[in-house]
């Protein structure tokens, strides 16, 4: 089975949000997300029935909430390490805390919207709104290599495992580090290759 389908999208389903204009559906997201960012520190549990919105918003949406809850499980280790570091700073607990749940909240906002609108119709309306066309250029590279690189990476990972009989924990996170390591190399190498094809086809 193809990696690409730890990324499948939801679009294609029906629910009134999936028939939600884009644009309404983007500007509700950046908003939302907006909204979110002024919410103070001391006020950052404001932020947790906004978040059940958007948990409520992807049932209506039918959209798995096993899935949802995956995707957004992605992203918590990134979410998390940003928050760590702040626990050096004045107040570091309760901004920890702020940064955790408002952050989660914000991409749990982001997956609702990738999950119930088809994403080359948000990059269009990206480009109606004025984005700026080298972000909307490399938003659109980044959705159509991401499966690439998803697809190589646990080809990689089969690979691996047929050549290694180890089964401790250990030996499988060395493994996992090679195929990380090696899957970064390959990744700058193909940009490079793939910057150089469209700087030969008069891309600046």
């Amino acid at each position: 089975m193809s990696g690409a389908h730890w990324l499948r999208s939801y679009a294609e389903l029906d629910s009134p949000i999936h028939r939600a204009p884009a644009p309404l559906k983007l500007l509700a997201t950046l908003g939302f997300v907006t909204a979110i960012a002024f919410v103070p520190v001391e006020r950052a549990l404001w932020t947790a029935p906004l978040l059940v919105a958007v948990l409520l918003g992807a049932r209506a949406a039918r959209v798995p909430i096993g899935a949802f809850f995956s995707r957004l499980a992605i992203a918590q280790p990134f979410v998390l390490s940003v928050a760590l570091l702040a626990l050096f700073r004045h107040r570091g607990l309760d901004v920890c805390a702020a940064i955790a749940v408002k952050s989660t909240a914000c991409v749990a906002a982001v997956q609702l919207l990738s999950h119930t609108t088809p994403f080359p119709e948000v990059l269009a309306v990206m480009e109606r709104m004025r984005f700026p066309r080298p972000l909307v250029a490399t938003l659109a590279l980044l959705h159509r290599y991401l499966y690439v690189l998803v697809d190589e990476s646990r080809r990689m990972r089969q690979a691996r495992a047929a050549r290694t009989w180890q089964t401790d924990r250990r030996a499988t996170w060395r493994s996992l580090s090679s195929v990380i390591a090696v899957s970064l190399v390959r990744s700058s190498a193909r940009a490079e290759r793939i910057s150089a094809a469209m700087r030969a086809r008069g891309w600046s």
